[in-house]
């Protein structure tokens, strides 16, 4: 009752300049714009629907930018409608990828859940978003049977993604087709007026509208984002690649990814991560500094921006250890290996191994250097991990 209290009570705000923000602001492209910029002045209460599959535990920056476009038209008074693909996760979306996801398990899924509602609170007013679980309408027996008469086979092999790996000899499995036709059905489902996703997502974006047709319903409009280049400058940012920066990140974490962010992306990350901009000839540095602040201050608040500035200037400018360490407890005698790999500082046993040939595990409190992946800890000591973390072991 609360929940449509608050949905009845919202005013839909119709002004032309935030509307024209909502469909220009770190968008690549709407389907159909001008459809969409009719019902947005129309002052009928929209609903907007985004869809994530919690394949890992964590949101980042890249989950991030469609979040915060569900929460302008949150703002403007329309309906935020949170998907939990917890259904679709069971297979995954094969959207741009080169090779078949692992499956997850139920267990495994829920386990990926816990923290999710949290984290999406970071940028949502969860309080005012509709949640859904997709496995309410998909976990269903017969309806594999009536998608699989809307898409065609010709339609699978068009996908670039599945095309290429073809290609390669690689295999396509029957389920992943069917992935885009689950989407589908969620904006049936949910009776959605709009549909947010990446632009890698598109023809996945389009069979919704297909499947809303074929069951009666108005074709959703579709809003679509640029995807986040990781910290590598490549890839999409995502967990399996390593190159994220997490909603959940510490904020001296957090701060200091951002500012390793390649320079050509910076303009592309206030874009779509802030609602700054950085003054024109602004140097890179002074950019980046002020897109790591503002970053941190809106997902930890000024004060841990400050101290996240602070601290980064101190330790990479001064080359001072930083102040107040998250401490690990561990105990003498453990291998280093074991322990970084424990704590997820580094990703297993092989990269510490990496990174100890490499030099990039350095030790600054004890004379004694580790040179191989069996140093044994003996003592208390302070690591820097990389250029930008530093890590506190306590015995």
């Amino acid at each position: 009752m609360a929940f449509l209290w608050y949905i009845l009570s919202m005013k839909i705000n119709t002004d032309p300049k935030k509307i024209e923000e909502i469909l220009s602001q770190g968008v690549e492209e709407i389907i159909n714009k001008e459809h969409l910029r009719s019902a947005l002045s129309s002052g009928k209460q929209l609903r907007v629907k985004l869809g994530i599959d919690p394949t890992a535990p964590d949101l980042h920056l890249g989950h991030a930018v469609p979040l915060r476009k569900l929460r302008q038209f949150q703002n403007a008074g329309h309906v935020a409608v949170l998907i939990i693909g917890d259904f679709t996760a069971r297979i995954g979306d094969p959207s741009g990828r080169t090779e078949v996801r692992k499956p997850l398990t139920p267990k495994e899924i829920e386990k990926n859940l816990k923290d999710y509602l949290a984290q999406a609170g970071k940028i949502l007013d969860i309080k005012k978003t509709e949640i859904r679980r997709n496995s309410e309408w998909l976990d269903k027996p017969g309806l594999l049977i009536e998608l699989a008469q809307i898409g065609t086979v010709q339609q699978v092999m068009r996908r670039s993604d599945f095309k290429n790996r073809l290609d390669a000899g690689l295999d396509v499995f029957i389920i992943e087709a069917f992935y885009p036709l689950m989407q589908g059905y969620d904006s049936v489902a949910v009776k959605a007026d709009i549909e947010l996703g990446g632009i890698d997502q598109k023809l996945n974006l389009l069979m919704g509208r297909k499947v809303q047709r074929h069951f009666g319903l108005s074709e959703q409009d579709v809003m679509m984002f640029p995807f986040l280049e990781g910290l590598d400058g490549k890839k999409k940012m995502s967990k399996s690649y390593g190159n994220y920066i997490g909603l959940n990140d510490l904020p001296a974490e957090m701060f200091g990814k951002t500012m390793s962010v390649p320079d050509n992306l910076i303009t592309k990350y206030f874009t779509l991560c802030t609602d700054l901009s950085p003054e024109k000839n602004t140097n890179p540095y002074d950019a980046k500094i002020l897109l790591a602040h503002e970053i941190v201050k809106i997902y930890h608040g000024e004060k841990a921006a400050q101290e996240a500035q602070k601290s980064f200037t101190k330790t990479f400018q001064k080359k001072e250890i930083p102040e107040d360490l998250p401490e690990i407890i561990a105990q003498k005698g453990e291998f280093l290996s074991d322990i970084l790999v424990r704590e997820k500082i580094v990703k297993s046993k092989s990269d510490f191994g990496r990174l100890i040939e490499e030099g990039a595990i350095t030790n600054l409190e004890t004379l004694e250097k580790p040179q191989a992946k069996g140093y044994k800890l003996q003592t208390s000591l302070i690591l820097r991990v990389g250029k930008k973390r530093f890590v506190k072991i306590v015995v």
